[in-house]
């Protein structure tokens, strides 16, 4: 986020023809104002909004993107396509959604679609994995794009060889973390709580509605941990889902004794963990949401203590 952080300043000091210190000092101070509430990249924005600058007509790279900002404009590979899912709305009303992933030169990002307009290039195949694409007038929610109704999604003529498929995960340290995150993290498990079990539907692998389990829809057993890890600046509720669980060394996923005495093996262990971080609406706080877990390397370490 860093990164991003320092493209837009760049962009905003030669708009406003204002040194890049002063713009950071005006951020600082803006967050002082609101005791820290706001992140660096949000004073950003209402900095660059104060000095009367946007970026409604600009073409971004998808590193420069930040969580918050509106009318995105952004091209892109398609390398992921989720399958178009229905729902239907409180008002007993239909819908339909798909996520995909694009890629530039530069990073890639999660695109949520949620026009049928939109959504109908991809069930005629007119847009695939593959196929480069032009985003105009998005929102950014986290560290995702939205499209509705009033955004552009179409075909793009541009050529994209080379672009960023890995996932980009930046080290952070907990008190750092911010909702949308995409995080590597070093950090002890000071606490690990009871294991929960759920079903999904097999061949969605989403939780089953009521007319699936009337159906009789083949159902899958699953389990998930929550634990808390700190690293020294703060703690936070993590949790780990079945796929996961046996990164960090559980063997047995099917029983809950076993569970239970495994996750004891938990505490106290100093682990490299990596994930996005999202807000728990239950609790109303951020919480990790992992999907890798390595050990710590030594070697590693004091490699990177040299270089920095």
């Amino acid at each position: 986020m860093e990164e991003n952080f320092d493209r837009i300043l760049e962009k905003i000091s030669k708009s406003a023809g204002l040194e890049k210190e002063e713009i950071e000092r005006r951020v600082e101070a803006k967050r002082a104002k609101l005791s820290g509430l706001i992140s660096r990249e949000g004073a950003l924005q209402v900095v660059a909004a104060e000095l009367g600058i946007n970026f409604e007509d600009e073409n971004f790279k998808i590193a420069e993107l930040l969580p918050g900002m509106r009318k995105v404009n952004v091209v892109g590979k398609v390398i992921n396509l989720s399958p178009v899912r229905t729902f239907t709305t409180k008002k007993g009303e239909e819908g339909k959604v798909v996520n995909l992933t694009i890629a530039d030169d530069t990073s890639n990002v999660k695109v949520v679609l949620w026009d049928t307009n939109h959504i109908s290039l991809i069930e005629k195949g007119d847009v695939a994995e593959g196929k480069v694409i032009e985003l105009a007038n998005g929102s950014m929610r986290d560290n995702e794009i939205h499209l509705g109704s009033f955004s552009e999604f179409k075909l793009s003529a541009e050529v994209l060889n080379e672009v960023k498929t890995e996932k980009v995960v930046r080290e952070k340290t907990i008190s750092d973390f911010k909702v949308g995150d995409s995080i590597s993290v070093r950090s002890f498990v000071v606490q690990a709580f009871e294991p929960k079990f759920f079903e999904i539907n097999k061949e969605t692998g989403r939780k089953p509605t009521e007319d699936e389990r009337a159906k009789g829809v083949e159902l899958e057993k699953r389990a998930l941990i929550n634990i808390v890890i700190d690293d020294g600046t703060e703690s936070i509720r993590s949790v780990l889902f079945h796929e996961n669980l046996k990164l960090i060394g559980f063997t047995d996923l099917e029983s809950p004794e076993a569970l239970i005495q495994q996750k004891e093996n938990l505490l106290g262990k100093e682990l490299i963990f990596s994930g996005n971080v999202r807000n728990n609406s239950f609790f109303n706080k951020p919480e990790f949401i992992i999907d890798g877990v390595k050990e710590t390397n030594l070697d590693e370490l004091i490699a990177g203590f040299e270089k920095s």
